[in-house]
């Protein structure tokens, strides 16, 4: 019973050292993102100006295809939004 009691033991410190290791590590994450986002706040986006360059209407089928392409890959969950060339 005695190797039994001290294997327990041993459990048991290491059980309680990893839990306070990662309180330890969640703490200190949480402070470092609450200084980062006090101190150093994210800049400004400057948003770009629209360009006057005209793009091109894209042809119904295309854009028929492209669509029945997504439905039929996504079962029907995903949807077209936006169709731009890059």
């Amino acid at each position: 019973m005695n190797e039994m009691g001290i294997a327990l033991e041993l459990l048991g410190v290491g059980m309680v050292t990893v839990f306070i290791i990662l309180a330890l590590v969640v703490i200190l994450g949480d402070l470092i993102i609450r200084f980062v986002n006090k101190f150093m706040p994210e800049p400004e986006k400057v948003s770009a100006a629209k360009s006057t360059v005209s793009v091109p209407e894209i042809n119904s089928k295309k854009i028929a295809a492209i669509v029945s392409a997504v439905s039929k890959v996504t079962n029907g969950g995903g949807r077209v939004v936006n169709i731009e060339k890059l």
